[in-house]
């Protein structure tokens, strides 16, 4: 690699091009995990690759890469990240420009949703009825296959980032997964007699189609979905973004592309849910796994959700976290995700008639209304479909008793602190536990955002509990704070931690009130799941061949063939190289 790179700088100079050429270790330290593995083995002419440049310098790298016969400019997200085809020789070149701080991946971002046959199960609402709340005057886009209204649902308008360019145009979901996460989001219930009503069915929905009709799409359209939403957040009035799917994590958080577009969402105020990611266990024996988190889930200001299995039932002593579910920590940056679990097995919402998700598993449909079906689906897109409606419900509380205030580090820390802890799972599995939506619609709707930095923001009492079927559950009372637990009262007074542009997980002035819990990594009493001092070293979880972990003196609790991507067997990121992970049967679901 090293000598691919001063051979190319070299060449592209005496061939006249006009580059500045760095060091040969530097050019090769910009790239990402994917890139290099491709640069070694390219398994296609070309790889598709976010460029990002040094501040106002992208005009100057797209004319130099305009001079590669083998480079071709697609396109730009935003002031400096270029989208391009290089063949391994410009991967090489465009990485010697001194005006090129970054390459990444332009990797395939995939739905995290599957097809689940077996029974039908309802959402575990109990404890939110009669509705006091339904999401209305609440703004949700959801960045996915798109969205097919019906009886159900509305959708108030969709932009198309798959062939039109962030267009507006009309409502469609070639593939029906985005139609399915925005049921449990939004669905009245119309055509289901009320059986299969949404969370928060008075939500307003915006449809940014970045997926295609095999819901897959680069990454690159994803980003250029979220900085839409950022732009037109108060002209649309959006104020939540839902990211039902994902990419392998190829680089640290921080110069992640998909990554930083999320931060920079939650910075402008809107709250961005994410999936946790299906790689959380073995997909025929569903034995456990750690480091499954796939990107943006890694965003640190993300409520990242991984799924927890009901079991068809409202109690909650039966509950477990789904099999499937991605565990943490994240890869190189050994972030603590998810931050919250939530019901995502074996879920009921809808689905177009004419979808690829109905043409192909039509086992999963239940029931046929005029253009769309009822369907069941399992994974974390499902679980994040769940959160977000429950988001919905705690802004509409808090701004319909204060006004517009609540930030999304607030909405995250009243998740986590209302949460129910489960039993027998730590918090790499569970983050701060599993969802109580009514617990944490009941204290937004309690908190004063007006309330001066520091003071006690509580306008009435709240009970630290709340019932579920006919039980009294106690909430959880803890904050998972970076890699650390927060206890106690904190999140009832207006702490600087909530504030904007403050990142979650980062060192702030807390106070006297905090009662410091535990290191997440060792929680639990149970620090054999890490072994000895497990592959901290370098910022680097472990080493990867694309098909198994070398975790180094990794107890034997956690063993490599069970850990992490399993089936992708190829890491490169070209449309026709890439094998995200073909369908798989597993104890009778068809796992995407």
């Amino acid at each position: 690699m090293l000598t691919r790179l001063r051979t190319a700088c070299l060449g592209a100079l005496a061939a006249g091009a006009a580059l500045v050429c760095l060091g040969t270790a530097d050019s090769d330290a910009k790239l990402d995990r994917a890139l290099r593995d491709w640069a070694h083995h390219p398994s296609a002419g070309s790889v598709r690759t976010l460029i990002r440049t040094s501040p106002g310098a992208s005009a100057k790298v797209q004319a130099r890469l305009a001079q590669l016969k083998d480079a071709t400019v697609v396109g730009s997200v935003g002031t400096d990240l270029i989208v391009a085809e290089l063949s391994s020789k410009a991967l090489t070149t465009a990485a010697s420009d001194r005006n090129v701080a970054r390459l990444s991946s332009d990797a395939i971002v995939k739905s995290l949703g599957s097809s689940a046959l077996t029974n039908d199960v309802l959402l575990n609402t109990e404890a939110l009825l009669p509705r006091s709340y339904t999401g209305a005057g609440v703004g949700v886009a959801v960045i996915d296959s798109g969205i097919l209204p019906n009886a159900n649902m509305k959708v108030a308008a969709t932009y198309d980032f798959v062939v039109k360019n962030g267009s507006k145009v009309g409502a469609l979901d070639p593939y029906g997964h985005g139609t399915h996460v925005s049921g449990l989001i939004a669905s009245n219930g119309t055509t289901s007699n009320d059986l299969y009503e949404s969370i928060a069915p008075g939500v307003k929905l915006y449809a940014l189609r970045a997926l295609d009709k095999n819901g897959v799409g680069y990454t690159s359209d994803v980003i250029e979905a979220i900085n839409f939403a950022v732009t037109n957040k108060s002209k649309l009035g959006i104020d939540i973004i839902n990211l039902s799917l994902g990419h392998p994590i190829y680089e640290p958080a921080g110069s992640d592309p998909l990554v930083q577009a999320v931060e920079n969402a939650v910075a402008s105020g809107i709250v961005v849910v994410a999936s946790a990611g299906n790689f959380g266990g073995d997909p025929s024996t569903h034995a456990s796994a750690y480091g499954g988190i796939t990107s943006p889930g890694n965003a640190p200001d993300a409520i990242t959700v991984g799924a927890v299995e009901t079991n068809y039932t409202v109690p909650r002593d039966d509950d477990a976290v789904a099999w499937y579910s991605s565990r943490g920590p994240t890869w190189y940056d050994a972030f603590q995700k998810p931050d919250i679990v939530a019901p995502g097995s074996h879920l009921v919402s809808d689905v177009p008639t004419s979808s690829t998700l109905a043409r192909n598993y039509p086992a999963g449909l239940m029931k046929t209304s005029g253009t769309t079906n009822l369907m069941k689906l399992s994974g974390t897109s499902m679980a994040a479909g769940v959160v977000t409606g429950v988001v919905a419900l705690m802004l509409e509380a808090n701004e319909k008793h204060f006004g517009p205030g609540l930030t999304p580090n607030a909405v995250k820390a009243i998740l986590e602190y209302t949460a129910f802890p489960m039993d027998g799972y730590d918090t790499m599995a569970q983050g701060a536990g599993s969802l109580n939506a009514a617990g944490a619609v009941a204290l937004a709707a309690a908190v004063d955002p007006g309330q001066p930095s520091g003071a006690w923001w509580l306008a009435t009492g709240v009970n630290a509990w709340t019932t579920v079927g006919g039980s009294a559950l106690a909430w959880g009372q803890r904050v998972v704070w970076g890699d650390r637990v927060v206890w106690g009262n904190q999140v009832y007074y207006n702490d600087p931690a909530w504030a904007l542009r403050v990142v979650w997980g980062n060192r702030v002035v807390w106070g006297n009130r905090v009662v410091w819990g535990n290191s997440t990594i060792w929680d639990d009493g149970n620090p054999a799941v890490w072994g000895s001092r497990v592959v901290w070293g370098n910022s680097l979880l472990g080493q990867t061949d694309g098909t198994s972990v070398t975790w180094g003196n990794l107890s034997s609790n956690v063993t490599a063939d069970r850990v992490v991507w399993g089936n992708i067997a190829d890491l490169g990121i070209a449309p026709t190289a890439l094998s995200w992970s073909n369908l798989e049967r597993a104890n009778g679901d068809l796992v995407q």
